[in-house]
């Protein structure tokens, strides 16, 4: 079931688009950050414990 939304439908389509593309690269710098720092942190462990 899709609304009608009239003359603003490119409008209000867009800005659903543009916010899941913004959300979904957060996420995904998010994710590459969790990654690189569990890398450095494991790291570090491996140093310390010989």
């Amino acid at each position: 079931m899709i609304p009608d939304l009239g003359k603003y439908g490119f409008e209000v389509v867009s800005a659903y688009a543009v916010s899941i593309v913004l959300l979904l690269a957060i996420i995904g710098l998010s994710w590459r950050q969790s990654v690189k720092q569990r890398r450095a942190l494991e790291t570090a462990e491996a140093r310390r414990h010989g």
